[in-house]
């Protein structure tokens, strides 16, 4: 994978440094470094020490990743909402797994994703599923489509840069219209289910009221931390599970399962250093 910057700084600065700026990690600049890749500066080979001046165009070359041959290929279709060198953003359904598990290890959007790759003719062949879904939240999914990605992104992941809203339709009826709730997620052994817990991790859920009816309501819903089920365990914990979720004690009489979907995704791409925004919109409480 070849990837090139024009340095847009004021000052001679160090690869390295430039890199990590942009959201490389230290740990790809090193295998980078150590063989696993090239840098190029005017399109000639430098050392990883070397310093770029403003405007300088700086390309990294990255070894391919070859397959992962444990991971199965399934020809199942991914619902492909962007795709560039880099990136692909897809509309997952609700059912689909988004990795291999014990219970499910074919038909997931990794293996469907191989899968495509290798179709496409890319010498890439180990996508890396930058966020994740629950089996049944249907949605927005970011997929990187190499390492360097994957690494360059990790950081706004990390750090909750990334914006990630979801549409929910909950039991019950609001009496404020925006809050936020802040209680920490546990995991308890032998449990699927998370619980708040004092001893959990921290997790934070802002909500917006956009439409009522009698007996349920619709939410915006942003995450500003990433807990498993999070969305999930903090709407139950205020007596509003959502519509269709048996594990936390939703109504299903209309669903099957939670009434959730990723319905917004926005990152700051570290190539091209732009936005990059994506909407899903939600019309109907029985919409897979």
């Amino acid at each position: 994978m070849k990837n090139t910057w024009q340095y847009q700084g004021t000052e001679p600065i160090k690869i390295k440094k430039y890199l990590q700026s942009l959201g490389m990690g230290h740990r790809l600049f090193n295998d980078l470094k150590n063989g696993q890749g090239e840098f190029l500066v005017d399109h000639r080979k430098v050392r990883p020490t070397t310093k770029i001046l403003p405007n300088q165009p700086l390309t990294v070359i990255a070894q391919p990743e070859i397959r992962d041959l444990s991971v199965k290929l399934s020809d199942e279709p991914l619902k492909i909402v962007y795709e560039d060198a880099n990136w692909i953003v897809i509309d997952k359904p609700a059912g689909v797994t988004s990795i291999p598990g014990p219970s499910v290890d074919n038909g997931t959007v990794l293996n469907r994703a191989v899968k495509y790759l290798i179709d496409q003719g890319s010498d890439d062949q180990r996508p890396h599923l930058i966020t994740r879904l629950d089996r049944y939240t249907g949605g927005l999914l970011l997929i990187a489509k190499h390492n360097v990605a994957s690494s360059m992104i990790s950081q706004q992941v990390q750090q909750h840069q990334m914006l990630k809203e979801y549409t929910a339709f909950v039991s019950g009826t609001f009496k404020e219209k925006h809050s936020v709730i802040n209680k920490p997620i546990a995991r308890r052994e032998g449990q699927p289910q998370r619980v708040i817990a004092e001893d959990g991790q921290r997790a934070i859920t802002e909500y917006w009221v956009e439409e009522e009816q009698a007996g349920w309501t619709k939410l915006r819903v942003q995450l500003h931390t990433g807990r498993t089920h999070q969305i999930r365990v903090h709407l139950a914990s205020i007596g509003h599970p959502l519509i269709g979720d048996h594990l936390y004690g939703g109504d299903i009489s209309e669903r099957q399962h939670q009434a959730l979907w990723a319905t917004k995704l926005s990152f700051k791409d570290p190539f091209t250093l732009k936005q990059l925004t994506f909407s899903r919109e939600i019309g109907s409480l029985l919409e897979n």
